[in-house]
């Protein structure tokens, strides 16, 4: 999907942001006087990444503003925080790739199989000159400034049949094998890139779909499994991380600009000391789902990712999804990895 509307006409509307700055309090006001940070998520107050901005990002501001979330997109309606932000109607959000790329679609390359390898090559790649110009263009055409990047998770291959029917360690294992995916093009084509047979299918139907056969698998974050239960029909999890996800920490440029330097520096450190934090207690989780699902009996094992990476990825050169990508960037990123 892309918007028709001009990505500069948001910044047309610079009376309203003019009128939003103005009506800040001066950040060496007195405390009942200091200006509200707004963050609209649709996560929940239990996120990882709610809790880290809550207990460090909020508290690391505190002396010069009010960092207030609005939980479960009960602000700002999900997919609509970006265009909040750029009209002045809010001052911060989580934004994924995904929806960076409706605005500029060389951010598909983000959301693509196996360019992240792992949340330390995420903070790699994000920290690299390379971003350089992708941060900018979100600055200078939507108004919005990329503060840090945050570790989402990793999808991985949940099967309904054992190892020993069906071990699946290059994408050449997955052939013939029904995995539900979810049903847009970009996700259909990421199923057939990892060698499967992706099935579209509601979320709310996996679970009986796996109990009878109908489909022979699903992809999800380890989480994702444990809370829908799909361990209890299900036999394996081979970790493909096909799809190591990510959000940004986006605040308004216009609030930005009127932070003094220090200020600045303090918003800096805070938002990477928040994402740091959610970023290990993603991880940690991770690590306690993988045994919790052996204590279930299921079996739990990495594959060739090397061969799924090279594969995957010669998918998407010449696709459709890759034309919008700025040449050189892929082997860049790649070059950060393992």
């Amino acid at each position: 999907m892309t918007y028709s509307t001009p990505r500069r006409a948001f910044l047309a509307s610079a009376g309203a942001l003019a009128l939003f700055a103005a009506s800040l309090a001066p950040f060496a006001a007195a405390a009942q006087d200091l200006p509200v940070i707004r963050m609209s998520t649709p996560a929940s107050e239990t996120d990882q990444r709610s809790v880290a901005l809550a207990t460090v990002f909020g508290p690391a501001i505190a002396e010069f503003a009010t960092y207030q979330p609005h939980y479960n997109a009960s602000l700002v309606a999900q997919g609509s925080e970006l265009e909040a932000i750029a009209s002045g109607d809010l001052e911060m959000s989580i934004a994924s790739a995904q929806e960076l790329a409706n605005f500029f679609p060389e951010f598909s390359i983000f959301t693509a199989g196996y360019v992240h390898q792992s949340a330390e090559h995420q903070l790699a790649v994000f920290s690299d000159p390379l971003m350089d110009p992708f941060k900018q263009k979100v600055e200078d055409e939507l108004g919005v400034k990329l503060l840090s990047v945050m570790y989402l998770g990793k999808r991985h291959v949940n099967l309904r049949f054992p190892r020993s029917e069906k071990e699946v360690m290059t994408p050449a294992d997955l052939a013939g094998v029904n995995l539900r995916m979810p049903g847009s093009d970009a996700w259909q084509f990421l199923g057939r890139a990892i060698g499967a047979n992706p099935t579209p299918m509601a979320f709310t139907e996996i679970y009986t779909a796996l109990q009878t056969g109908s489909v022979d698998g699903q992809d999800n974050p380890l989480p994702t499994v444990v809370d829908a239960k799909f361990y209890e029909v299900t036999k394996q999890v081979s970790l493909t991380a096909h799809l190591v996800d990510l959000n940004y920490i986006a605040m308004s440029k216009a609030v930005w600009d009127t932070l003094t330097p220090d200020q600045q520096t303090a918003v800096q450190q805070a938002a990477d000391d928040a994402a740091t934090a959610a970023r290990e207690g993603q991880m940690a989780k991770e690590e306690e789902l993988v045994t919790f699902l052996k204590e279930q009996g299921l079996e739990v094992y990495e594959p060739d990712l090397e061969a799924f990476r090279t594969h995957v990825q010669a998918q998407y050169i010449g696709s459709e999804f890759a034309q919008s990508w700025p040449e050189g960037v892929l082997e860049q990123i790649n070059a950060l990895g393992n």
